[in-house]
């Protein structure tokens, strides 16, 4: 039997510096790489997506960034497509693709396959959204959890979307989100992965660069980005793009929804409660070999391993 072209999976929690180690990696092996970010997928949000600039993606291509406008929807299926269709030219071409990101639902998507779910239904979702508008999520996540307890029980009532999706499942199928996903079997991709995990070996100071990546994108523009956006676009706050950390809490600073002095520490709460989560799917779920974010030139640190797998 042949064997499977390679392939290299580097994920960890935002501010974990994944992109340089990337940029780094691409500089020193024949890569292209492809994005796992739910947020870069979406055109004119490249501020508060850390997105690479012009100059970087002219030397370095990126696959999967500015794929959709943030009217659109993207979701963990589309992604698995659209990366097996990016990982097959890369290979074609003779490189080896490496998949970089912190959505680790798309990495989990890739790599076990997913379930045939009911399709989008406008109806159930506008009835959802009726239920919500008058007496709230708390409510709807309580009409859940009799239908779907272990779907409901992993969600705070606060998570909307994966709570209307939940909801929506049971309602257009019969039957809970959770046993669907218990029916689905793995179907892994051909390629041999390698899975490199960043993770923080002090959180402290993971918190502390998350702040100063906040502030410098609010002094980048980040505020007048969202401005620029519920302009060109029709947007509302309920929109992926609009709920991604960031533009949520200015979006609601703007409107008056929240303080706009907390703006500034809501959004660097909201990116901490984000990494807290993107660490523990990668640890428990996900499972890469780990690496400490913070290791002083991680990059060389990597490159024997790479190189092995790769030769």
């Amino acid at each position: 039997m042949s064997r499977l072209p390679p392939a290299i999976l580097l994920m960890g929690p935002t501010a974990s510096g994944k992109s340089a180690v990337a940029l780094d990696l691409a500089r020193r092996f024949p890569v292209e790489i492809v994005s796992v970010d739910s947020a870069q997928v979406f055109r004119d949000m490249n501020i508060g997506t850390a997105k690479p600039d012009a100059g970087t993606l002219a030397r370095f291509p990126h696959h999967l960034i500015d794929l959709l406008t943030p009217e659109e929807r993207y979701s963990a299926a589309r992604f698995r497509n659209d990366a097996l269709d990016a990982m097959a030219r890369i290979a074609r071409s003779g490189k080896v693709p490496l998949l970089v990101g912190g959505t680790m639902l798309y990495f989990k998507a890739l790599l076990e396959g997913l379930v045939d779910l009911p399709g989008a239904r406008p109806d159930i979702r506008a009835e959802i959204d009726a239920l919500a508008g008058r007496e709230g999520w708390p409510t709807v996540h309580a009409e859940l959890a009799k239908a779907d307890p272990a779907t409901a029980a992993r969600l705070k009532t606060t998570d909307a979307q994966r709570i209307q999706r939940a909801l929506e499942v049971y309602r257009a199928s019969g039957r809970p989100l959770s046993a669907l996903l218990a029916e689905s079997g793995r179907q892994p991709p051909p390629y041999a992965f390698l899975a490199i995990g960043l993770a923080p070996s002090d959180r402290a100071r993971l918190h502390a660069r998350i702040a100063r990546r906040f502030d410098a994108m609010l002094a980048a523009g980040l505020e007048d980005e969202v401005a620029r956006l519920r302009k060109i676009y029709r947007l509302n706050p309920g929109m992926p793009s609009m709920r991604c950390v960031g533009y949520r809490q200015i979006w609601e600073a703007q409107d008056g929804l929240a303080p706009y002095a907390e703006m500034r520490d809501r959004g660097i709460y909201a990116t901490r409660q984000l990494a807290k989560r993107q660490i523990t799917w990668m640890t428990n779920t996900l499972k890469p070999e780990i690496f400490d974010c913070f290791s002083p030139a991680l990059a060389a640190i990597l490159a024997p391993k790479i190189a092995a797998h790769i030769d």
